[in-house]
């Protein structure tokens, strides 16, 4: 495992963006899972992939962001240049410009409604965007915006972890609902991580999406997902609602949330879902 830490950082930007040099790196707080990421002065951040199978998504923010930030008006992560494999280290990365905000979380939303809400609306105008040459769902942003069929062996073999569950036949006929309907229009834009540590919000609301490695364009199902992860039951259905989307699409969303949850083991996020589908 490569051991990406402030001392590496320092000397990829030193041998590549000198004119950064002197600019403290600072290793971000809630840094993420796919990428490594640090402050890179008060405006900046540089952000490394943390295995191979993450680099693809350098090439593809570095390509599309910029475009699709035209069409957004909430700010979006902003690549700068990108940066290659040296100092010992394999891969492209990317220095990024910084955005303020803080994490979403319970305590730092002032409205649960009206954040559901923005989240959507922001949704919507991704979808909205041309998707012309955009990138199909695959291996590089993990299918999402594809078939939930592609999921289908692995949730089945966490199902049948479950069975000392009551609910175990109940999560069978989620899964079977959501694999039930496709997405049969034109292919949008999705995010592909639409995420608690993906948000921020400024003043408890919502001022950024951030992390766009997973972007993709398909059945945008894949988006919603935390109506359940994270929303109550009032401010689930003001998501419903805003999306406008159809019963199939809402059933896929609730198949992507009952995935991920079995492969995490989320028990609190697996008894919302089955006390919303009752």
């Amino acid at each position: 495992m490569i051991d990406i830490n402030k001392e590496l950082v320092s000397r990829l930007i030193q041998a590549q963006f000198p004119q950064w040099s002197y600019l403290p790196i600072v290793p971000v707080k809630n840094s993420g899972h796919d990428n490594r990421t640090f402050h890179l002065g008060d405006e900046m951040s540089v952000r490394l992939p943390s295995k191979e199978c993450y680099v693809p998504q350098v090439e593809k923010e570095m390509f599309w962001l910029p475009k699709l930030n035209f069409h957004l008006s909430l700010p979006i992560s902003t690549p700068l240049v990108q940066g290659v494999p040296a100092e010992g280290y394999p891969w492209p990365w990317t220095v990024n410009k910084w955005i303020e905000g803080e994490t979403v979380s319970y305590d730092n939303v002032g409205d649960l409604h009206q954040f559901a809400i923005d989240l959507a609306r922001f949704l919507k105008e991704l979808q909205a965007i041309d998707s012309t040459g955009g990138p199909f769902s695959g291996a590089h942003n993990f299918h999402r915006g594809g078939s939930l069929s592609v999921y289908n062996e692995e949730t089945k073999a966490a199902l049948r972890n479950l069975n000392s569950l009551v609910e175990s036949d109940l999560f069978h006929d989620i899964w079977e609902t959501a694999l039930q309907s496709e997405w049969t229009k034109k292919p949008v834009w999705v995010h592909g991580d639409v995420a608690p540590g993906n948000l921020l919000v400024n003043g408890g609301k919502l001022c950024a999406v951030i992390d766009f490695g997973i972007l993709g364009i398909g059945d945008p199902a894949c988006d919603l997902a935390m109506a359940w992860t994270f929303f109550d039951d009032e401010s689930r259905k003001s998501l419903f609602t805003e999306m406008e989307c159809d019963e199939g699409t809402w059933n896929r969303a609730r198949g992507w949330a009952l995935w991920k949850a079995l492969i995490t083991y989320d028990k609190h996020t697996l008894n919302i879902i089955v006390k919303e589908y009752q």
